[in-house]
């Protein structure tokens, strides 16, 4: 039996499990994210982490078949980084140096990518050769997954799916400097925006005017309470979600969408308000497609990097 570690780096934390190649989860910790100097303690942190839990668990090294990580930003099929502007870290070969640290064969993939791949392999996408990942959470991110195989991009950028375009007229600008992505409207911020859009535009009574700042969950929360101003916004939020899962299922043609982040804690709600609008908008060929909701949480990261390492160096 072989091991290996799946590596999901995030802004404040790295989130490091140790699976085997069943892909049973074994372990797992996390260190803090240290982003003084440009990054450069980042690498030998997660490095000196994995060699310690080893040199602790008595485990050889002539075990382990290799390394998976998901970075916040693009990373290329060769393993180079893009630029990470929260990280501080500019173009460099994060596979090639973080090898270099542990001694051990790494695979890298951008981290909402690499998510994609942990439920499409252990998650909401089990059984699937075709899957649509969508993260609603303070953005918009996801992975696509055709014939088994997780899209990359010619420039580690594939999938960008909160940065389709749904309203180019929209005045606001996105945090990508366009104006009217999906992740304006359909994060969890942009349900905010949407709802304060509605309340500035209408007189209608919401419990919504009575709180001095709201979330999403407070939309969802007053939807379920039959409040007539939140059930407009969630509507328009589900027209929207099925405006652009229509567009993009139309492309790929998945077997599934799995919807994942914070906004997917709505549940059945979620699924019941886009779907009708969903076989709206998508091309009928590519109509029967099953939704369902992310399961894996805050280990889909891991476990797709994991995956990565696996199907690379595990032979």
């Amino acid at each position: 039996m072989k091991y290996g570690f799946g590596i999901d780096l995030g802004g404040t934390t790295v989130k490091i499990a140790y699976f085997d190649q069943e892909g049973t989860m074994l372990d797992k910790w996390e260190i803090p994210t240290v982003t003084a100097g440009g990054g450069v303690q980042i690498l030998p942190d997660i490095a000196q982490s994995v060699r310690g839990y080893l040199d602790t668990k008595g485990i050889p090294r002539k075990q382990i078949l290799g390394l998976g990580i998901g970075v916040p930003g693009p990373v290329s099929g060769k393993g180079v980084v893009n630029r990470c502007v929260n990280l501080g870290w500019g173009v460099f070969n994060i596979a090639d140096s973080l090898s270099s640290l542990t001694g051990f064969p790494v695979k890298a993939g951008n981290d909402a990518n690499v998510a994609a791949l942990g439920e499409f392999w252990k998650g909401g996408g089990q059984g699937c050769e075709n899957m649509v990942f969508v993260t609603l959470g303070t953005g918009v991110g996801g992975g696509i997954v055709v014939d088994g195989r997780l899209l990359h991009g010619s420039h580690g950028s594939g999938a960008e799916i909160g940065h389709m375009v749904l309203r180019s007229q929209e005045p606001e600008r996105c945090s990508c400097g366009k104006h009217g992505c999906v992740e304006q409207y359909c994060s969890a911020t942009g349900i905010v925006r949407l709802a304060k859009r509605h309340l500035a535009a209408s007189d209608t009574p919401s419990v919504l005017r009575g709180m001095e700042s709201f979330v999403a969950k407070d939309v969802f929360d007053a939807g379920k309470a039959g409040d007539v101003l939140a059930l407009e916004v969630l509507n328009e939020f589900y027209q929207l979600m099925g405006e652009f899962l229509g567009s993009l299922c139309s492309v790929v043609d998945p077997e599934i969408v799995v919807l994942g982040g914070g906004v997917s804690k709505a549940g059945t709600m979620l699924l019941d308000g886009v779907e009708p609008y969903f076989h709206k908008y998508v091309f009928h060929a590519a109509s029967d497609v099953k939704f369902a909701l992310a399961s894996l949480g805050n280990d889909a990261g891991a476990y797709g990097a994991f995956k990565l390492a696996l199907d690379a160096f595990g032979a």
